[in-house]
């Protein structure tokens, strides 16, 4: 080995990876580059095994008591609600072992939760990627610069902090008692602008748009990049603007009720004939927080914030439900949701 090689660099620790799922695999594989050893994998599914295979290769899959007997850093990425079971039930069986330092994934979770692996001599913290996964290479690359929430009791949290840097990310320290309201802003703002994604990309293509990505890529990255430059910002005083609404666009910025009046008529007899109800109920819904933020912000007067809450308000709704679409199965691995 070179002395360059990262399997040199002193403190490397054999790693346990419990869950190959789209997180699991791709964590353990950027520790793996990063010098520390994949000792093992869990992995029960065929699409786990086969994760494991391409990310992990040459790291045997064992069951999870294996696992941790073989491990120093334990990384745990299993669905939120399966992570205090397995917690719990590891520290009934003994399985846990004094100095382990382990690792959840969770965003919803701080380190509470290993209270059980703690209470055994463990090293406990949370370290959750702000990012969504897809399970393959590409997403080693992504996690350069990605930022991870770094959750424990302060004497660890450099351990934390250390881990995410090795990888390339970026640790920010978050509070115990803020990880619910961290995991919601980060579910609100990812897993609803995918529905919102949806909706308008329905809505073009029963407007007559063939391709609807190709024209929502283009404004959507434009809208995203400067709603998210703007939330950074700050003027020569070093006070902070309105944040990220400083980058509203369209009839509500402009007080154009009759627009926005005109787009639940339309958004109205899509739901008629095709009982897409919810796209209508999410234009309802943002164009009143759009409204209020602007108003608020002080982008639009009361005046024309009164009138487009006005034609919000008329908006009629359909009592059809949403026609289910067969989109094959799809459904990917809980434990890698963001």
């Amino acid at each position: 080995m070179s002395a360059a090689d990262p399997a040199q660099r002193p403190g490397r620790l054999g790693v346990g990876v419990i869950g190959a799922g789209r997180v699991g695999a791709v964590l353990g594989s950027a520790l793996r580059a990063a010098g520390h050893p994949v000792v093992a994998v869990s992995a029960i599914s065929e699409a786990s095994r086969e994760r494991a295979a391409s990310l992990l290769p040459g790291v045997p899959v064992l069951d999870v008591p294996e696992v941790v007997r073989r491990a120093e850093l334990v990384l745990l990425a299993v669905p939120d609600d399966a992570l205090g079971d397995l917690v719990t039930g590891l520290a009934e069986v003994g399985a846990w072992q004094p100095g382990q330092i382990v690792v959840h994934t969770s965003g919803r979770f701080g380190a509470d939760v290993l209270a059980p692996a703690r209470a055994a001599g463990v090293i406990p913290l949370a370290i959750h990627p702000a990012m969504t996964f897809t399970g393959t290479s590409l997403d080693l690359v992504r996690l350069v610069g990605a930022t991870f929430a770094v959750t424990g009791p302060g004497p660890v949290l450099p351990i934390g902090q250390a881990l995410v840097v090795e990888i390339g990310g970026e640790p920010v320290v978050l509070a115990e008692e803020a990880r619910p309201l961290y995991h919601a802003a980060l579910a609100h703002g990812a897993n609803h602008l995918v529905v919102l994604v949806a909706q308008a990309a329905q809505a073009l293509v029963a407007a007559g748009v063939d391709d609807p990505g190709r024209v929502l890529g283009p404004l959507l990255g434009a809208a995203l990049d400067g709603a998210v430059r703007g939330e950074g910002g700050a003027d020569a005083s070093g006070a902070r603007g309105p944040g990220a609404i400083a980058a509203l666009t369209g009839p509500v910025r402009r007080g154009d009720a009759g627009t926005v009046r005109g787009h639940g008529a339309a958004l109205a007899a899509l739901a008629a004939s095709t009982g897409a109800v919810d796209v209508l109920e999410g234009y309802r819904a943002m164009a009143r927080a759009a409204t209020q933020r602007a108003l608020a912000a002080g982008l639009i007067g009361p005046q024309a914030a009164q009138e487009l809450l006005d034609a919000v308000a008329g908006m009629s709704v359909p009592a059809a439900p949403l026609q289910q679409e067969d989109h094959g199965a799809e459904q990917g691995p809980q434990e890698d949701d963001a």
